[in-house]
């Protein structure tokens, strides 16, 4: 039965034209939560292979933005709103790179994206502990990058540090809700926050100091 589920989603992928099954994630968290609505300017963190990125095109449609970036090459067309792809780290986007896409860094986006996961050992507790510092740098850039009233979906991993992590981001948002999307493979220990209206008081002088020292580069998603 397992099995089956999981094949389901892969086929569907295909049917609809998704890059992965991970669309159907963020298309289910999004019909709950209507984060990515008309208009709205959207970082999606680690984008590959862009699944995440045609969903938030598609549903910000016709005058949003989207900027995906991430340290493997993603090609090809979106429909819906604009598609400004990066090669690169996320740590490191900066405020001359968005002016080179005819973006102004000082308009913060309204939404961030992160389906990031980093690359595996195959220890567990070393992968945990990988996963828990990319999310500690996701909270960071939306602390840098997300408009105040802004929202972040990000992926991370259930273990040791997972409930620091949610009272940092309780601490920067309104709401923060736990998601278990259907197409999330049924052995994962993967889940979703969303994390919704960002604090309008938060200090990002010394996040801006910590990501200048050059943190670990951060990986994609790959549909997982």
């Amino acid at each position: 039965m397992a099995r089956e589920i999981q094949d389901h989603w892969f086929k569907e992928a295909k049917r609809q034209g998704y890059r992965s099954r991970a669309a159907f994630k963020l298309i289910e968290i999004d019909d709950k939560r209507r984060i990515l609505t008309k208009g709205r300017r959207v970082l999606d963190l680690g984008c590959a292979p862009g699944s995440w990125t045609q969903v938030a095109a598609q549903r910000t449609a016709p005058n949003g933005i989207v900027v995906g970036i991430d340290l493997q090459v993603v090609t090809g067309s979106f429909r819906g709103s604009p598609v400004h792809l990066l090669q690169g780290d996320a740590a490191e986007l900066s405020d001359e790179t968005l002016e080179e896409l005819g973006l102004d860094p000082s308009s913060p986006f309204d939404v961030l994206l992160s389906d990031m996961a980093p690359s595996t050992t195959g220890s567990r507790d070393t992968d945990h502990y990988g996963s828990m510092r990319l999310c500690n740098l996701v909270l960071d850039l939306a602390a840098m990058r997300l408009s105040s009233g802004g929202d972040l979906i990000m992926k991370m991993f259930e273990g040791p540090g997972s409930k620091d992590l949610l009272e940092r981001a309780r601490s920067m948002f309104e709401t923060v809700r736990p998601a278990k999307p259907k197409a999330s493979r049924s052995v994962s220990r993967e889940m979703f926050i969303v994390c919704l209206k960002r604090s309008k008081s938060i200090a990002v002088d010394h996040i801006r100091d910590e990501l200048a020292g050059g943190p670990p580069p951060l990986t994609g998603g790959w549909g997982s």
